[in-house]
């Protein structure tokens, strides 16, 4: 039998990238290919050990710990086919959306929609259901054409909507418990390029207009400061304009130091002094002026995230997403929390993966943020409670205080998934703490 290639044994702590989860894994695999991750699996099998997947540790949750082993992706990021006429492209799991991306820019193809920040793995953003905005586009999940799983008996399975159709609709948001993503085949457009706006807005008006905005607009959302009643609004449409990159030092410039240095500036000082917040919210808020950017479209959907925070985000009927910014931003000053980060609102049109956070809905998406080094707790507490009343779904890559007693009755497709996870991982090999909790331990009744 071949021996595990890539790894390490022992007691190296891993940290994920907001440095606020950590674990030490008894072992550290980095396969590049298919092959050597089923490797991996018959040692998991062999040692009895429990596995989790790292992509980039982008997730704010515990969803990537183990005391098991713990399988890296970094060595399995390579673009395997590409068919232009189709738009099919099918890549290996851990391949990170920035390079994707540019690699996709070279054949003339480009992701229909993607969030914000694109250090991510692909397989951490399929099986985390990351989004975008977009009210008639779907998260990043409804994207794929074709998964093919590694599983803890050691084969692989491909399923797509043709193929194992209902392992497919479990997969796409698979939340690592089903088996290891070792390859995608997406579904790619023909590139384009956005034409974005940044510009305040009255807070009232942009909440009065938000279904509008909404869906006028291929990719609409704003921001807001707690203690702030101008929102920072978001528009980007695609343009037949020619793309007009900014040089790199305006990027600089504006993406590092004034987005990220100054901002976090800003942060250190609410945090030393946390009665200043409500005034610093009020002039960063002011400080923000009307820019427009024209430029290919991955680099229009992300910008660089250099301040460190943790976060929670809730998917909630469209509809009522005013109404829970509006409860927020009056819950932040009566109960007094010192929030120097803002709320942001995007929206997502509804799929069909079981656990998909948008599953069967059109969805607005809230989410809270707290600066690193500050009690976040309370206030995700609080803002919790909000979005349950609201109906509610947790981003699973973030934070929340859910169990799966409190998450079944959420999703239409809950007993299903929990079937197909009965199916594909009997002995639960991709478990841990966290599935346990959110998901329930292997065999139990309702998991």
């Amino acid at each position: 039998m071949r021996e595990p290639t890539g790894q390490s044994s022992g007691a190296a702590q891993w940290r994920n990238w907001a440095g606020d989860q950590s674990c030490r894994p008894a072992a550290t695999a980095r396969p590049t290919s298919t092959a050597e991750i089923l490797v991996e699996l018959d040692r998991a099998e062999r040692e009895d050990l429990h596995v989790r997947v790292a992509g980039a540790g982008h997730s704010f949750s515990e969803i990537a710990c183990t005391d098991g082993l713990m399988i890296s992706l970094d060595g399995c990021a390579q673009v395997l086919d590409v068919d232009r006429s189709s738009g099919l492209v099918r890549v290996q799991g851990g391949i990170t959306i920035a390079r994707l991306s540019a690699e996709l820019a070279k054949h003339g193809l480009a992701m229909e929609n993607l969030g914000d920040i694109d250090v991510q793995s692909i397989s951490g953003a399929i099986s985390t259901a990351t989004h975008g905005t977009g009210a008639l586009l779907r998260n990043i999940s409804s994207q794929v054409h074709e998964l093919t799983l590694a599983l803890a008996d050691g084969a692989t399975l491909q399923c797509s909507a043709e193929r194992e159709p209902e392992v497919f609709a479990a997969a796409r948001v698979g939340l690592g418990s089903l088996g290891v993503i070792a390859e995608v085949t997406l579904r790619c457009v023909p590139a384009f390029t956005l034409r974005g706006i940044d510009a305040p807005a009255p807070l009232d008006e942009t909440l009065e207009r938000f279904e509008e905005l909404a869906l006028r607009n291929d990719h609409f959302e704003f921001f807001v400061f707690p203690h702030a009643t101008t929102a920072l609004t978001r528009t980007n449409n695609r343009t037949e304009e020619p793309a007009r990159p900014r040089g790199r030092v305006a990027a600089y410039a504006n993406d590092v130091l004034l987005t990220n240095h100054a901002f976090g500036l800003f942060c250190r000082i609410g945090r030393r002094v946390p009665s200043q917040i409500p005034r610093i919210n009020r002039l960063v808020t002011k400080l923000a002026g009307t820019t427009k950017r024209i430029d290919r479209s991955d680099r229009i959907f992300a910008s660089p995230r250099l301040v460190r925070f943790t976060e929670m985000e809730y998917a909630l009927p469209r509809e009522r997403t005013p109404e829970a910014v509006r409860r927020v931003m009056e819950m932040v000053p009566a109960r007094g929390f010192a929030v120097p980060f803002p709320i942001e609102v995007r929206t997502v049109a509804g799929d069909d993966a079981l656990l998909s956070t948008a599953a069967g809905r059109d969805s607005g998406f809230l989410a809270v943020h707290m600066y690193e080094g500050m009690e976040w707790r309370p206030y995700f507490q609080a803002v919790e409670q909000i979005m349950d009343e609201l109906g509610g779904r947790p981003h699973w890559g973030k934070r929340h205080f859910q169990t799966a007693a409190t998450l079944r009755d959420r999703y239409p497709g809950w007993d299903r998934f929990q079937g197909i996870r009965a199916r594909l991982d009997p002995k639960g090999r991709f478990s841990n703490e966290w599935t346990d909790r959110v998901l329930g331990p292997p065999g139990a009744p309702g998991a």
